[in-house]
């Protein structure tokens, strides 16, 4: 029963702002940069007239130029986040009303509705499937935009609900109670119970349709709404990602706080160099040079010179940096999408730069924490080999008991099996021998891996069957034991269809213990043809090795022996066991299962309480073993990036064996160590004695306090192994500083048996306390909160779905990708940015400092040396134009771009990069320039000797002194007066007064003598400069 009025309706919006707040609150986010607050600042101090002296354009444009394009960019963003709103929020989707179904809009839909969706919809709310067209209400849906997984996936509506069909009377007359947790974004998990006629019925995640999925290979359904618009799943993930900042951000913040004191410094040093001058000379010419107004003393007119020069030595302040970054990051983020050298054609998957920030970044990694399956290996999984009963199958052996290589061997044929997959490939024909046999042991094997999986199947033609796996673990196993003749054919909620050596037999599926990353194995309880009750189990070693009945111990030691062997090969394995159980135990834990799994609160711990307590005792079947394989040019890349200084640390779920063995593959290991240091401590105390007593290495007493730990150097080459149970411990605030030292002295780190948590800590563990930039790959959802924890993360795109991807700042579909990531995208990137800040900043403050050093001939007055106005312009025009040019530069000489374009004009890759590296190109650069430089100056030179103007023979027939240069003066002035006509004559006795004109005019003087005034025009100027008659016949000027 649900009432729509405590429950949003199904109206998302994505966007930020609308038509009457966009204005106003992005402004106010962009003030929020410090250099844009400081122009908005400086904008106010311009509109003072006692302390301007620069126009108010000169700070307007640029800022106004810089809001513009970031206001443009976020209105762009915004306007594009409403139509898709408007788009989703429209989409057509049928409500059962009063019996009918009806069409109506998604924005319209309310929680508790039921409505009807049809193959290739998309899912409008997150609903509860009631029931479908396929049998057993099974429903196929594809989750690509949820966690970008292509594989479908079955959903299953509860038997109860399945009954009403697409009776829309039924459906009308359905009334429920459904009790669930609240909206969070947890995509796998779902705790609700449904009270229908009096029974309470557990709801969890495989009956729910997200919001965001799509339904395939369905012709309808129906679901109940539970979540609907911002509560479902799909928009509480929705939220702001942590927000990655580059070593080059925080430098420029730095800087730009360190050009802020700078500012400071100048603007007080030609503020009190104003004051001083005021107090010692120009205090003494205010008839000519009197203070503005209100200013009546020098500390006051050097306040307000201060100020005036903070407005004038602006253009120190970067205002359009942080815009420059930001293309310059966007074109090197083009370079790596289009880069042709990472783009994979097997799968159509080209390199992807998910986000700008970070590209200078790569070039400056010095730690990698790699993930191992779907990484460094292909992770498409092959049964390889299996023990059972303590006897090894899978390798091949000739007449003497000496191993065959398998390329030698021909495979096994499995033709006598009509169901069998023909891509399945194995060598040992014994193990096909025992089983058709009748084998016991070897049958409960093969059984136990058709029955304890999650796979769905697919047979669209007869005997043609189709795996949908989650996990490619899971496939193999199934895919083996399908062509030793043990078919898993169907599934339904209460049932699965296994055909065993030809008979079908249907297992009634009484309860599923699911796999976790806590319990690392998964058991299925099935009832047989027979009425057998029995629990069928498999997991890690480490797992379920604690779980076996003693009974086991010799088939334990056996097996262990045969797991020592697959792993030191490289393969996954895993351990199988089973158990048969009591009717009237069952029935009671059944019952108490029933409660624990309709329980709103504590679910997890209840459910996981009754797992142990069944899973004990177990009887040891076997093991599996997989193989899979490195990707291509693994080693090879590992190999060029310690060359590098890089330090890789691999982080893997598998078991210590198979890591070691990898390692060794993958030139991560190698003979030439000193050693391999392996921590498997199962205490702190015993962690602790590992790290000090056998690696040898002593360690001060940690401290609470963070610190940075300096860069130390081993006296050899040695690779550090460490266990999970161990890292647990090693990972706690008391040992943390010393794995930390210990591991970083290393070359190489394996982690095995770690969980997706323990990863992140580890990455977590280096960042802080190694002052480096750290980088994490992987392909799974294990592997997003190590991508996310790291300074970058990237994601490849392989069989484990896209979640690492989706959470990734980089993306491609090889690890042998990444060294060029980093080597040439990284390197080049950091470098192209560092000298753009480098030209930058020189070009700042070559214009300011020439407005500072003029001050000390301008009488600190706040002048301005050079025509801001036409500077604005001409910044603006370099800023673009050199990064135009720049880019253009770059990618003729440094990509293949032009061959490709031009191949005709441009046949030879690299020819004008090639060029250049030559001397003798240089020697004719030079002698070109000089050959084009030297005639002009021979001309200007012998012109002046042969044929010299005027002024040539005043500088070279007179010394240029200043008191002829007062004479020379005093004559001009003398003939300028005569030429008027005036009686007057400047004589040593006469009084000179200068009259001072308004600010930025231009400036009128006239001669007095007595009480009569001679104006002279304006065509002589006189800077900031005073006379002094008082003494006859001599001319004083400062």
């Amino acid at each position: 029963i649900f009432s729509s009025g405590y429950f949003r309706n199904n109206s998302i919006k994505t966007s930020k702002y609308n038509f009457f707040t966009f204005l106003p609150l992005n402004l106010f986010e962009q003030f929020q940069r410090i250099a844009n607050a400081y122009f908005l600042f400086l904008l106010i101090l311009q509109l003072i007239p006692q302390i301007s002296s620069l126009a108010w354009f000169t700070t307007v444009v640029p800022l106004v130029l810089v809001l513009a394009v970031s206001g443009v960019k976020d209105a762009i963003d915004d306007f594009n986040r409403h139509k898709s709103d408007k788009h989703v929020n429209n989409r057509p989707v049928q409500v059962l009303i009063n019996g009918m179904l009806k069409e109506q809009k998604w924005m319209n839909v309310q929680v508790g509705d039921i409505i009807k969706l049809e193959n290739n919809n998309f899912v409008t709310a997150d609903l509860l499937l009631l029931s479908s067209s396929e049998p057993h209400s099974l429903t196929y849906i594809e989750t690509a935009e949820l966690d970008g997984e292509t594989n479908l996936k079955v959903k299953q509506a509860l038997t109860v609900t399945a009954e009403l069909g697409e009776d829309l009377q039924k459906l009308t007359e359905f009334n429920g109670e459904v009790r669930c947790e609240a909206p969070n974004n947890k995509l796998d998990k779902f705790t609700g119970t449904l009270t229908l006629r009096g029974e309470k019925y557990a709801l969890d995640n495989e009956k729910m349709l997200l919001r965001g999925c799509t339904i395939r290979n369905t012709e309808w359904c129906f679901g109940l709404v539970i979540y609907a618009g911002p509560d479902t799943k799909l928009m509480q993930n929705s939220g702001k990602t942590t927000f990655k900042r580059t070593s080059i951000d925080r430098l420029m913040n730095v800087l730009v706080l360190v050009i802020f004191a700078f500012l400071g410094l100048m603007c007080l040093i030609l503020a009190i160099g104003n004051g001083i001058w005021e107090h010692d000379k120009g205090y003494y010419f205010q008839v000519y040079l009197p203070w503005a107004e209100g200013v009546n003393s020098a500390s006051y007119s050097g306040f307000l010179m201060f100020w005036s020069y903070v407005i004038i030595l602006n253009t120190v302040v970067p205002i359009s940096l942080y815009v420059s970054v930001e293309i310059i990051r966007l074109g090197n983020s083009f370079y790596i999408d289009w880069d042709r050298k990472m783009y994979y054609p097997l799968n159509d998957t080209p390199a992807q730069a998910r986000t700008t920030t970070l590209n200078e970044e790569l070039g400056q990694i010095r730690y990698i924490f790699s993930d191992k399956t779907g990484t460094l290996t292909q992770n498409i999984m092959c049964f390889n080999k299996c023990s059972i009963n303590g006897k090894s199958y899978g390798d091949v052996y000739d007449m003497s008991g000496q191993r065959i290589e398998i390329n030698e061997v021909k495979k096994v044929d499995f033709s006598y099996n009509p169901l069998a997959d023909p891509k399945f490939a194995f060598y040992d024909r014994s193990l096909v021998e025992a089983v058709r046999l009748n084998d016991v042991p070897a049958h409960r094997f093969f059984r136990l891996l058709s029955l304890c999986h999650t796979v769905m199947p697919e047979e669209k033609k007869e005997g043609n069957l189709v795996y949908q796996a989650q996990s490619p673990d899971e496939g193999a196993l199934v895919t083996a034991a399908r062509n030793f003749g043990f078919v898993f054919r169907a599934r339904t909620p209460e049932t699965i269809t296994v055909v065993e050596m030809g008979e079908t037999k249907i297992y009634k599926l009484l309860a599923i213990l699911d796999f976790n990353n806590v319990r690392k194995r998964m058991s299925v309880i099935v009832r047989s043809p027979e009425g057998d009750l029995t629990l069928y189990c498999k997991g890690a070693d480490t797992i379920l090795y604690e779980l076996l009945h003693p009974s086991c111990n010799s088939l334990k030691e056996e097996t262990t022996e045969h797991l020592n062997e697959f792993a030191g090969e490289g393969l996954r394995t895993l351990v199988v066991a089973y158990k048969s159980l009591e009717e009237d135990y069952f029935q009671d834990w059944i019952r108490r299962h029933h409660e624990a799994s309709t329980a709103l609160e504590g679910r997890e711990e209840k459910l996981s309480e009754l797992y142990e307590e069944i899973e004990k005792d177990l009887m040891l079947l076997g093991a599996t073993a997989i193989e899979d394989k490195l990707q291509d040019g693994v080693p090879q890349t590992i190999e060029t990036l310690a060359k590098a200084n890089i330090k890789i640390w691999v982080l893997t779920g598998d078991k210590q064996e198979t890591a070691m063995n990898i390692g060794y593959s993958c030139n991560l290991l190698n003979d030439d160590m000193e050693d391999v240091f392996v921590i498997e401590g199962s205490t702190s105390d015993d962690v602790l004695n590992e790290l000090s007593d056998e690696i040898n290495i002593q360690f001060e007493k940690s401290s609470k306090k963070q610190i940075i730990i300096p860069d130390e150097q081993a006296n050899g080459v040695y690779g550090l192994v460490i266990t999970g149970h161990s890292l647990a411990y090693a990972l706690e605030g008391n040992l943390e500083l010393e794995l930390v030292r210990t591991a970083c002295m290393c070359k190489v780190v394996i982690c095995c048996r770690v969980t997706p948590l323990q990863k992140a800590q580890v990455v977590e563990l280096v960042k802080k306390y190694k002052k480096a930039v750290t980088l994490a790959i992987g392909d799974g959802a294990n592997d997003v909160s190590m991508i996310k924890t790291a300074h970058i993360g990237v994601g490849i795109s392989g069989q484990e779905g896209m979640q690492a991807v989706l959470s990734s700042d980089f993306s491609f579909a090889q690890f042998r990708y990444l060294q060029r990531l980093l080597l040439v995208h990284g390197r080049w990137s950091y470098i192209r940015m560092c000298k753009f800040l480098k030209y930058f900043f020189y070009k700042n403050f070559a214009f300011t400092l020439v407005h500072f050093w003029y001050g000390f001939f301008s009488g600190f007055s706040a002048q301005i040396g050079l025509d801001t106005s036409y500077w604005t312009v001409v910044n603006q025009f370099f800023i673009w134009g050199s990064l135009s040019v720049y880019f253009a530069i770059t990618f003729t000489m440094y990509s293949d771009g032009m061959y490709l374009i031009f191949t005709a004009s441009f046949p030879f890759i690299g020819t004008a990069r090639n060029t250049l590296s030559q001397p003798n190109v240089w020697l004719a650069i030079f002698l070109s320039i000089a050959l084009c430089v030297l005639p002009v100056v021979g001309f200007r030179f012998l012109k002046a000797q042969l044929k010299p103007t005027p002024s040539d023979k005043v500088r070279r027939n007179y010394l240029i002194k200043p008191e002829i240069l007062l004479s020379m003066a005093w004559a001009r002035w003398g003939a300028a007066l005569h030429r008027l006509g005036s009686a007057w004559s400047v004589s040593p006795g006469a009084a000179i007064h200068l009259s001072p004109a308004p600010p930025r005019r231009r400036i009128e003087f006239g001669v007095w003598h007595g009480s009569n005034h001679l104006q002279l025009g304006p065509r002589l100027r006189l800077f900031r400069c005073g006379l002094d008659c008082s003494e006859a016949g001599k001319l004083h000027y400062f």
